[in-house]
């Protein structure tokens, strides 16, 4: 089976840009937040960890930071940019817990999931005011 990765376009309507290839992130570990209809859990918002979201994830049931070496999973640490589920990114803004985000790495898709108006909220790169 061979997986069809969908358009790779940001949610500013431009090209997609590289989240983070320390540690190697997105759903087809290529350091984009690239994704496609296999992508059931829409991991295509690009955000930057901090403690505070870590404790979360790891509190509703996705440990992102503790080590998983059988995985090649080091773990995440404050700081590292993620590709995060778009789900789980507006459950966190919900509970007052989202991790900032690039909106030129976070895939058109995720808006499916999250308004504009709440990743533009989180975001750190210099188009959040567009």
């Amino acid at each position: 089976m061979s997986l069809s990765m969908a358009a790779s376009v940001n949610v500013l309507g431009g090209p997609l840009q590289s989240c983070s290839r320390d540690p190697m992130t997105g759903f087809f570990r290529n350091g984009a937040c690239d994704t496609c209809a296999e992508d059931r859990g829409s991991h295509t918002v690009c955000a930057v960890m901090t403690a505070e979201f870590l404790a979360f994830s790891k509190y509703v049931g996705n440990d992102l930071s503790t080590p998983r070496p059988e995985f090649g999973f080091a773990g995440l640490k404050p700081g590292d940019h993620w590709c995060l589920c778009a789900g789980r990114f507006l459950q966190a803004h919900e509970d007052g817990v989202a991790p900032r985000v690039l909106l030129a790495a976070t895939h058109a898709q995720a808006l499916d999931v999250v308004p504009i108006d709440v990743l533009r909220l989180h975001a750190i790169d210099g188009d959040a005011a567009l």
